[in-house]
């Protein structure tokens, strides 16, 4: 496991620009115990095309770095720019905005409309942006999922394993700069959440989508191609291409 201090780059060309940018992030929550820093000063880049996991014990921050990252909270002082566009300063119908056609969410909870069907949950980013839904948008991405044969169910009518998978194509469908996943296998068994896992790979290889995953799931964070490792609201070292083993082992040096 490699440390790495945080670091400013040159200005970069619009082409080398990562699709996401943290830099020296800090977030500060009142309470009535105190002031508590839930991150300390967190920088780093998340490259176009790159699959990253993001891991710590709990009550490191992964959450709330996933949170400010997507622009769902404010980080106290720093700043985070997503494909370019700085986020502070943005009004919330600016971000609301920049979330719907730039971001994709995938969470443990599936959150699907139960009274749509899986075809019409899947077009709903892009109706909500005010783009009419192209058929073969919506079939090509339940294609990629594996679900087209189930464009007329309702969410009710699938497996918890097949409800993820529709919310990956809701997420994808709008081809967004970068894709977040909370525990996005939380709630799945093994088998399930291997699908789950190698459709998001597969974004990453065949689509050249950027995912930033928060997981507590060594063999989740196996998939990724890097894993970056958060201790007490700081980045505390990243692994490179690890199997299960070294990020169990990793996981275990930070919670001693």
């Amino acid at each position: 496991m490699t440390t790495t201090a945080p670091h400013h780059h040159p200005v970069q060309h619009p082409s080398d620009q990562p699709a996401l940018l943290l830099d020296g992030i800090t977030k500060t929550y009142k309470s009535k115990a105190g002031a508590v820093d839930a991150l300390r000063g967190v920088t780093y880049h998340f490259r176009r095309g790159s699959y990253t996991a993001v891991m710590g014990p709990s009550g490191s921050g992964k959450s709330t770095l996933l949170q400010c990252a997507a622009g769902l909270d404010k980080p106290t002082t720093g700043g985070v720019v997503l494909n370019g566009v700085p986020l502070h300063g943005l009004s919330e119908v600016a971000l609301t905005k920049l979330r719907r056609d730039q971001m994709g969410f995938v969470f443990q909870a599936y959150n699907l409309l139960p009274s749509l069907t899986v075809y019409d949950n899947v077009a709903l980013p892009l109706r909500l942006t005010g783009r009419r839904p192209k058929r073969d948008d919506v079939h090509n991405v339940l294609q990629q999922v594996g679900l087209e044969d189930k464009a007329k169910r309702r969410p009710a009518e699938l497996s918890g394993g097949q409800q993820q998978r529709v919310a990956i194509a809701r997420a994808l469908i709008t081809h967004p700069a970068v894709f977040f996943a909370d525990e996005p296998t939380g709630a799945l068994d093994s088998s399930t959440s291997r699908q789950v896992l190698e459709l998001l790979r597969a974004a990453t290889d065949r689509s050249g989508q950027t995912v930033v995953m928060v997981t507590h799931d060594p063999v989740a964070a196996a998939y990724a191609d890097r894993v970056l490792f958060l201790s007490d609201g700081a980045v505390a070292g990243s692994l490179d291409r690890g199997t299960p083993q070294q990020i169990a082992a990793a996981m275990s040096d930070l919670e001693r």
